[in-house]
């Protein structure tokens, strides 16, 4: 059985790190959206560090680095 050539693809990685007030998902997804804006057939992500500042005890602010990853066009 042979395979089509649309079932084999390449994928090219980018680092970005996306931060939040809020918390560690809405800065992935702001990474991803912000990302999305000029990288085109996105796939996948996987978060490879993940930190925070700290401002009188409280967490202040949330940021994820992560990878992404996307198809490149052949």
């Amino acid at each position: 059985m042979s395979r089509s050539h649309d079932d084999q693809h390449t994928y090219k990685i980018r680092e970005v790190i996306g931060s939040s007030p809020d918390s560690s998902d809405e800065a992935i997804r702001n990474a991803i959206r912000d990302v999305g804006k000029s990288v085109r057939h996105l796939a996948w992500y996987e978060v490879t560090e993940q930190r925070g500042h700290i401002a009188q005890n409280e967490v202040a602010h949330f940021q994820v680095t992560l990878r992404a990853g996307f198809r490149i066009d052949a």
